[in-house]
């Protein structure tokens, strides 16, 4: 079960539903602002418009994380922040029942949120959790001395 490196791990239904969203809400606003009856000025049809580019923005915020295995290390795309990580400073992975997607244990003993792995996407969910914790056991944190 383990991935070929790179491997990048993405939630499926949030993001079409997210796009979509977009997509609609851009297509709807460019619509809008050309079928407007003339008291619409220029700037009025501008707005429309640009009020659509920002939701749609928006909603790239909420489709954007992602989790990237190199052989170098892991990236963590989350909504606004990307961590960049060595396979050392990932200690576990874990998505407890209930959760919406999994955080990992870092070395410093801090948690860091995994939003590329969804629990919304069911059985994908659990397998991407498996590939991950699969390469993390072979490149992670180093064993202890005389355990195996």
């Amino acid at each position: 079960m383990r991935p070929v490196l790179p491997r990048t791990w993405r939630p499926r239904s949030v993001r079409w539903v997210a796009y979509g969203l977009a997509l609609l809400i851009m297509v709807t606003a460019v619509v809008m602002a050309v079928v407007m009856p003339e008291v619409w000025g220029f700037m009025d049809r501008f707005l429309m418009v640009g009020l659509g580019l920002v939701i749609a923005a928006g909603l790239h915020l909420v489709a954007r994380p992602r989790l990237v295995a190199t052989e170098e290390g892991v990236t963590v795309v989350n909504s606004i922040r990307t961590h960049v990580l060595s396979w050392t400073e990932v200690v576990d992975i874990r998505m407890p029942v209930g959760e919406p997607w999994p955080s990992v244990d870092l070395s410093d003993g801090t948690t860091l949120a995994v939003m590329g792995i969804q629990s919304a996407d069911g059985v994908v969910a659990h397998r991407s959790l498996a590939e991950f914790r699969a390469l993390l056991e072979e490149r992670g944190e180093g064993r202890e001395p005389g355990l195996s």
